[in-house]
């Protein structure tokens, strides 16, 4: 399914709203993104620790007063607890907006698109609005539309006639070869933005001044001394949670995490950040040193310091 056109519920995610006058500023010194670039378009980013790591990870776009941020379901409260503590400071208020909207994921559905009106620009990061609903391009071949809770039915019942439809984990395998990770409540503080190449797919920008955790995220990108990075493996095994443990015979103890993980034709693909010297061993293996073994596969992107520095 994961190679032909299709579409799904994106129920697995959650929304959180921050709107008001003062929406941006407040954001800004809170995200590894640059929400000036966020114009007619949307963008990855994350909110980190003062230690850098990751507290969750999100597609955000702007819309009405303010900007929407989806991300794993489970994070959608405790980042609301904790956001909620500094927005009184500011003239901006959080929601939880995850039943206000229905969002799909769409692989390989340009056409579909076309049928429903929407003429989206082919760069990943396009946003288009139109009639109340929300068309976002994004990375390989894939878009979302969200629609408004009282505008999904009839949007499903469209989307019914125009495509396949699919379940979450087709979605995620698209997510997987797009190389692009994601924080889960199992891997809540465990990467620095980098570790899951957040740089590389525009996530992070390293000249909008300060935010929370920005001293160690730049302090990495420009050192250049980060040991661990995403990494796309394949295998034959049960499907892992992510933050299973993956192991190596050039370590005793485990040498790196799964970040994302789905079905495949042949087995499971997942993204996983690993310790370069096991990359370079080559021998990797899923939940023990004697687990399923996986195989390396390519990403879609190459990693690029000077490229990912001028954002």
């Amino acid at each position: 399914m994961a190679d032909s056109a299709f579409f799904c519920p994106l129920a697995h995610e959650g929304v959180i709203a921050v709107r008001g006058p003062d929406a941006s500023t407040f954001l800004q010194g809170q995200l590894t993104c640059n929400l000036n670039y966020l114009n007619e378009s949307h963008s990855l980013g994350a909110r980190c620790t003062p230690k850098g790591r990751m507290l969750s990870s999100f597609r955000i776009l702007p819309q009405g007063d303010g900007y929407l941020l989806a991300m794993a379901a489970e994070l959608v409260q405790p980042q609301l607890d904790d956001l909620k503590k500094y927005a009184v400071f500011s003239k901006s208020k959080l929601f939880d907006e995850s039943d206000a909207w229905s969002r799909f994921g769409l692989f390989e559905g340009d056409s579909a698109l076309g049928e429903l009106g929407f003429a989206l620009a082919p760069e990943a990061g396009a946003l288009q609005q139109k009639d109340g609903l929300l068309a976002l391009r994004l990375e390989n071949g894939r878009a979302e539309l969200w629609a408004p809770a009282d505008q999904a039915r009839t949007l499903l019942g469209k989307l019914v006639a125009l495509l396949p439809s699919a379940d979450v984990d087709a979605w995620k395998l698209t997510q997987i070869r797009a190389g692009v990770g994601q924080v889960f409540g199992e891997t809540r503080e465990t990467f620095i933005p980098q570790m899951i190449n957040l740089q590389a797919v525009g996530g992070v920008s390293f000249k909008k001044g300060c935010y929370t955790g920005q001293e160690i995220v730049a302090r990495m990108q420009y050192l250049g001394k980060l040991k661990r990075r995403l990494q796309r493996l394949a295998g034959d095994a049960d499907l892992p949670a992510p933050g299973t443990e993956l192991f190596s015979p050039v370590h005793s103890t485990s040498v790196g995490e799964v970040v994302l993980a789905a079905h495949s034709e042949g087995g499971i693909e997942l993204l996983a950040v690993l310790q370069e010297d096991a990359v370079g061993d080559g021998r990797i293996h899923l939940g023990s040193s004697d687990g399923p073994a996986l195989r390396l596969l390519d990403l879609p992107y190459s990693l690029d310091a000077d490229r990912e520095i001028m954002r």
